[in-house]
């Protein structure tokens, strides 16, 4: 049985499977799914519910029609008066896009669930920032990336600039941004963009039997394996320390740790309660 999300909008789709797996869909695929403002409105709302859905347990962002996002849509900008028209005054687009950015991209990247990008062609712009928000990225090999903003006059947004210098540094990620060439799946690999990058013909299956097993792992473990990382990029190692001691002894206790050990004596899988 599969549960569907209203999104507000036809272009965001939202489904949760009987696995556990949330999975969201940008869906224009005419425009090669450029995010317009009622999109970013529908991923934030799917995200919300599955942040805190008992019946999620991995999500995955993914688009529809060969494409995972050409990020904003510089048609209309060029045709509407540019990316900022119609915000509103400055002050308040930008406080506008400070709430969209942290319901995405700030969602995907702090949820307490782990997040998959499911990359099967042309990611750029904000669409490659929130996949790089996601924890794993599994990309099509004949899919291509690029940050592309430097080609329209931006500087950027949905946090690409921060999660790209994590992945590769900031030298690599200036250069990234200020010569935004297009990227083939074999250099993103190259350069740890990406986790994995699959032959088009298996990689609907192989997106989703990673998101699967996601979703049947420990679901506590995950949590604060996933705090423990995010904290540390920022933190120190006695922080670290404190955070991995703190978690490790609180995951010590739970039911499925206990689960976990009794199936590795006993030589099967463990069933992951969430307790």
């Amino acid at each position: 049985m599969t549960r569907s999300i209203d999104t507000g909008t036809v272009h965001i789709t939202a489904e949760v499977d009987d696995s556990g797996v949330g999975v969201i869909t940008m869906d224009r695929p005419e425009r090669r799914n450029a995010l317009t403002g009622a999109m970013f409105s529908g991923i934030g709302i799917a995200l919300a519910d599955f942040e805190t859905a008992t019946d999620v347990r991995c999500v995955v962002l993914t688009g529809a029609g060969g494409a995972f996002s050409a990020g904003g849509d510089v048609k209309a900008f060029a045709e509407g008066g540019g990316a900022s028209a119609g915000l509103g005054t400055f002050d308040e687009g930008v406080h506008a896009q400070r709430l969209n950015h942290k319901a995405t991209s700030g969602v995907l990247f702090n949820m307490p669930k782990p997040t998959l990008a499911a990359i099967g062609g042309a990611a750029a712009g904000a669409g490659l920032s929130m996949a790089l928000a996601c924890d794993l990225r599994i990309a099509s090999d004949n899919a291509v990336m690029t940050t592309a903003f430097a080609r329209v006059g931006l500087a950027g947004d949905y946090g690409g600039t921060w999660f790209l210098t994590q992945l590769v540094g900031p030298s690599k990620a200036k250069e990234l941004y200020f010569m935004p060439e297009r990227m083939d799946m074999a250099t993103a690999l190259q350069l740890g963009i990406i986790n994995t990058a699959m032959p088009a013909d298996d990689f609907d299956e192989s997106w989703r039997g990673t998101a699967a097993r996601l979703a049947a792992g420990p679901p506590i473990a995950y949590r604060y394996m996933k705090e423990n990382i995010n904290r540390s990029v920022t933190g120190d190692l006695a922080t670290t320390l404190e955070l991995e001691a703190t978690h490790h002894r609180h995951t010590g206790t739970t039911e499925d740790h206990m689960e976990a050990s009794r199936a590795f004596v006993d030589k099967r899988e463990p069933e992951f309660k969430g307790r």
